[in-house]
């Protein structure tokens, strides 16, 4: 079913995620959705496991062990899948610790087949960190993570990659990510966020492909601290960086007081929200795109994209997953690498 343009292009590696959550539910629901313009992924996996899964989901998908080479061609009438050399033991919605080897394994393979050039980019499925921890795993989350495959693989100096939050409506980055909100304080600087912002501006010009990106920078407090009178973070560490940043010649504006960011018309004034931590970025853009939006990793050698929601152990297993996220996510990926091809 895939178009000669689709077939002449890389095939995406889809990652399999936790293999207890909805990621091998939503990737056999978008095969099964696939049009002729639907880019071609194949899915790194336990070939087995995926294949007893989509039976108990009741989805007649075929599911073919396919080389990265063979994916394209394959992914016209069946399902192609990179077997992992582990083996899956977890059940939906009951995650076992035992399966991490094989969840890093799918990511650590989806990197180096990019590398290979045998695809085109890398679109993770959601992982349970927690379940990731008890295994040894000691990266905060996929973005660290994939910032050291980067270095490793490519043998690039230190990378500092970040996580943007993108949908047609807004795209947001926090610059400070997985730690918690007194931590998140206690690490932002102005040199962490002229960093970030220097990252996301270039990524948005050489992969989005704005000539000039607009950079909107949230204030940490209320009210951007309200002259110093709730706080003086936004004073002496936000306002720094947005001056810094503008004598670089980008175009920002900051800080903001991060309630008046989210609704339309402010939305229309800029094309990136910055926001100092987690929450305050992801809240506004979930409440506004939760079915499709998608987490992109910007500052790496190569495209990444993952639909923009968790696991869901809760549902795994009963049919109930929505895919429209990871559909986003594999249609923004090959966006992506046809910008960073130009």
């Amino acid at each position: 079913m895939a178009s000669p343009q689709a077939s002449q292009a890389k095939p995406l590696a889809l990652t399999q995620g936790d293999p207890s959550g909805i990621g091998l539910e939503i990737a056999c629901k978008t095969w099964l959705s696939r049009t002729p313009d639907s880019p071609p992924f194949f899915l790194l996996a336990d070939p087995d496991h995926l294949a007893r899964h989509a039976q108990d989901l009741g989805f007649q998908i075929p599911v073919e062990t396919a080389a990265p080479s063979q994916a394209a061609k394959v992914f016209a009438h069946a399902l192609p899948v990179l077997a992992l050399r582990s083996k899956v033991r977890g059940a939906p919605g009951a995650p076992d610790p035992r399966d991490a080897p094989a969840t890093l394994e799918s990511i650590e393979r989806a990197v180096a087949c990019v590398r290979a050039g045998e695809a085109g980019a890398v679109v993770t499925n959601p992982i349970a960190k927690d379940v990731l921890y008890k295994a040894g795993f000691r990266h905060p989350g996929h973005t660290e993570w994939l910032g050291e495959l980067g270095e490793r693989n490519w043998n690039t100096g230190p990378l500092l990659p970040v996580m943007l939050l993108w949908s047609p409506l807004l795209a947001v980055v926090p610059v400070t990510v997985h730690v918690s909100l007194s931590r998140a304080i206690a690490e932002l600087t102005t040199k962490k966020i002229v960093e970030t912002a220097r990252v996301t501006a270039r990524d948005m010009c050489e992969k989005f492909g704005l000539a000039t990106p607009r950079l909107a920078i949230a204030g940490l407090n209320p009210h951007a601290g309200e002259n110093g009178s709730m706080g003086r973070e936004d004073i002496e560490i936000v306002a720094p960086a947005v001056e810094i940043l503008r004598a670089e010649g980008f175009d920002v504006r900051g800080p903001l007081p991060p309630d008046t960011m989210f609704h339309a018309a402010a939305r229309a004034r800029y094309d990136v929200a910055i926001c100092m931590y987690h929450d305050q970025a992801l809240i506004p853009l979930k409440t506004l795109a939760f079915d499709t939006g998608v987490n992109t990793t910007l500052g790496l050698p190569f495209v990444r994209t993952s639909p923009d929601h968790g696991t869901a152990f809760d549902i795994a297993g009963k049919g109930l997953a929505d895919p429209a996220s990871l559909m986003a996510a594999l249609n923004l990926a090959a966006r992506l690498v046809a910008g960073a091809k130009h």
